[in-house]
């Protein structure tokens, strides 16, 4: 675990949500300075630095990425109205703030979401590692292709699909978006190994895969990651797959580290859902969940209070506390949330306080499955 040398700062007005001095930015803590007088001081990390988010190797293979990235996917569906000019504004930040890796996939808006990160990177590519996903067609709202989404065929019309869109000349991270359970495994994977030998891709991940197919998509061709939802109420790849990721040198991505915004404490019931929003589907915040989910929050909330940090804060801390293999992905359109989020990769936990939310947290301990079950299926093959 990491952070096993410094105690956060506990009083509230000292650590008012992890401040600008953490987020590293001299600007923003001016702001502070007018808004709320005093900027806090809290104890960092002893490996960050004042230069931005710190950089790491991702996997044994992969590139150096930064140790947070930077979801896409609200940005243009699920998440109610996109706004494409605050999107933009969000990922010139990010890069601002060393925050690199931006992740998306050609599901996103079927595409729309690819060419937005496209016009967000233009005259800034060399500052991004760009991250994108293939295959899930069924979040695409079917294929046109002809063929299924881990068939060689489309792996090869996709690629070159996404490569235009997001205005590249090659990608630095593909990964299978869903596992086809109608392709053997080592024939995709196969596939995405010629986009590698032709230049067109630098690395190659998985998401959502089971222990057994990693294995045996990771003897056609290295992978540098397997994108994954993980996160205090979501901890299902403890166990095998996450020590099949470790032991090949698999970095983990973890999306919706915050629960896709639940774990921030903001949404306790529906009506803080927009009519549109994509949760408004998802069995944890159904009815007859969200209240006993709900529950579960006072108990986190209470441990934020202490620390005089965000619940949604504390719980990212977390999943960063789990290993300089995990790297959270946390998404977001507004670049006040994504302040708020860079924030917490400093607030350096204890063993003793992982435990504690570990224990608040158990494995399952959320009401309601991660996606309906039709999706379920999808996931772990």
């Amino acid at each position: 675990m990491i952070g096993e040398n410094h105690r956060l700062a506990r009083s509230p007005k000292r650590a008012w949500m992890l401040g600008a001095t953490l987020i590293r930015d001299p600007l923003a803590a001016c702001r502070l300075r007018a808004r709320f007088g005093a900027v806090p001081v809290l104890k960092r990390r002893q490996t960050a630095t004042m230069l931005g988010m710190k950089q790491r190797q991702l996997g044994r293979n992969g590139p150096m990425a930064s140790a947070q990235g930077l979801g896409c996917m609200g940005m243009s569906i699920f998440y109610g109205q996109p706004d494409d000019a605050s999107s933009i504004a969000t990922i010139h930040r990010a890069l601002d703030l060393g925050i690199n890796m931006i992740v998306t996939s050609d599901a996103y808006g079927n595409g729309a979401n690819e060419s937005l990160l496209g016009q967000a990177l233009k005259g800034r590519r060399d500052q991004a590692v760009v991250c994108t996903k293939f295959g899930n067609l069924a979040l695409a709202g079917g294929g046109d292709t002809g063929f299924t989404g881990g068939d060689p065929r489309h792996v090869a019309i996709a690629c070159d699909r996404s490569l235009k869109r997001l205005g590249v000349d090659v990608i630095d991270l593909y990964a299978l978006h869903r596992v086809d359970p109608l392709v053997p495994i080592e024939d995709t994977v196969g596939a995405m190994q010629r986009l590698v030998t032709q230049g067109k891709v630098r690395h190659l991940g998985l998401s959502e895969a089971g222990a057994s197919t990693i294995e045996r998509a990771y003897r056609v061709h290295p992978l540098v990651s397997l994108e994954t939802e993980y996160s205090l109420w979501s901890r299902d790849i403890e166990g095998d797959i996450l020590t099949t990721c470790r032991k090949l040198g698999m970095a983990i991505m973890a999306y919706s580290p915050l629960g896709r915004g639940f774990l921030t404490g903001t949404i306790k019931t529906l009506d803080a859902l927009g009519e549109k929003d994509g949760r408004r589907n998802m069995p944890r915040f159904k009815p007859e969940n969200i209240d006993k989910n709900a529950a579960l929050l006072e108990r986190i909330e209470a441990m934020a209070r202490d620390q005089g940090v965000t619940t949604g804060q504390l719980a990212l801390a977390w999943v960063h506390a789990q290993g300089d293999d995990v790297f959270p992905i946390p998404g977001t359109k507004r670049v006040t949330h994504l302040a708020q989020n860079a924030a917490a990769f400093d607030l350096a936990l204890t063993p003793q306080e992982v435990q504690a939310l570990g224990d608040l947290f158990p494995k399952n301990v959320a009401s309601g499955t991660r996606y309906p079950e039709p999706a379920m299926k999808g996931l772990g093959i």
